[in-house]
């Protein structure tokens, strides 16, 4: 664990002055460069890629379970066991001060949009096949660097944009989007990848005065309630096997969720998020070895494009003599 980060002032003004909510108050603050913070880009993107391994693992086994319960429960269930994992990695070494926070209303607006996308996504792979799905969510960190560039004033240099759109076209590749395409299930997976990536970008800013610890808990509490509220609308007792899937599922999310914000704390948005795409790669490999699902010429030359830039950009950030953005 490296040391604690001191914490910037929080102008509390800012707050009442913010009728759009969380993400105008850090534009607000300007938090998206501590002067005291160094960043350690291929730390976190090794701790992006072990997050995208253990999310394909939870994807998976959430599409599984979403075809015979309602996909409330399947939230519900998977929020429960996250929480529990999170609460035994932070709450031994931090006790309560990990809920110590200013940003109260920061983190409500960051965890509604979060809890939307993983509902939309699940939606998403109810309604289609899960390598669609998961394509498609891989505009999410075009959306992030956007968002980043826009309202945390990150520079994103010529090298991280052509890294960005390179991939991004591998994943059409992979899509391979046709008259078809725009069912109701792609547009669940759309509007996923669209706050997906807005919520990776502020997580970055938040990173400036929140630690990885308090940003993964609150957020593990959030969820939990938001889809309790969603249990009247679909409840069913699982039986044994799914009982131990859904809270598996939950697990591996957990651990990935508090990797992943770790990785944002780590390194900028537009140099970690690529890395998401690596997904794509367990996705097959699980879909093989779980379903048959034998990759195709297309998916195997778009993933290729996909990995090429990530690694491409691993190579890039590498060699970079300063560490802060370009």
């Amino acid at each position: 664990m490296p040391p604690a980060r001191s914490r910037a002032p929080v102008l509390g003004g800012s707050f009442r002055r913010a009728p759009t909510g969380f993400i105008v108050t850090l534009l607000d603050q300007r938090l998206a460069r501590s002067p005291t913070r160094a960043d350690r880009i291929p730390l976190g993107i090794f701790f992006m890629l072990v997050a995208t391994v253990l999310f394909a693992c939870s994807s998976a086994i959430s599409k599984w379970q979403v075809a015979s319960y309602a996909f409330g429960e399947v939230l519900f269930w998977r929020s429960v066991a996250s929480f529990a994992v999170c609460a035994l990695l932070i709450l031994p070494r931090t006790g309560l001060s990990a809920f110590r926070t200013h940003r109260l209303r920061d983190h409500a607006g960051r965890n509604l949009m979060q809890g939307t996308a993983q509902a939309f996504i699940v939606i998403a792979f109810s309604l289609m096949p899960l390598a669609g799905a998961v394509a498609i969510n891989f505009s999410a960190p075009l959306v992030a660097t956007v968002v980043a560039a826009l309202l945390l004033k990150e520079t994103v240099g010529a090298a991280r944009w052509g890294a960005l759109l390179v991939g991004f076209i591998g994943v059409l590749v992979v899509a391979a989007p046709g008259a078809d395409s725009f069912r109701i299930g792609a547009l669940f997976a759309v509007a996923n990848a669209i706050l997906y990536g807005s919520v990776t970008a502020a997580v970055r800013g938040m990173t400036a005065t929140e630690s990885t610890e308090t940003l993964t808990i609150h957020q593990m509490v959030f969820l939990l309630g938001m889809f309790a509220l969603l249990l009247p609308f679909g409840f069913a007792w699982p039986n044994g096997r799914d009982a131990v899937m859904m809270l598996a599922s939950g697990v591996l999310y957990g651990l990935g969720q508090y990797i992943w914000t770790r990785a944002l704390s780590f390194a900028p948005t537009s140099a970690v998020a690529p890395f998401y795409y690596f997904t794509l790669v367990w996705a097959m490999i699980i879909g093989f070895l779980f379903w048959g699902d034998v990759p195709t010429l297309t998916l195997l030359a778009g993933s290729a494009i996909v990995v090429g830039s990530g690694l491409f950009l691993l190579w890039h950030e590498s060699g970079r003599k300063t560490l802060p953005s370009e």
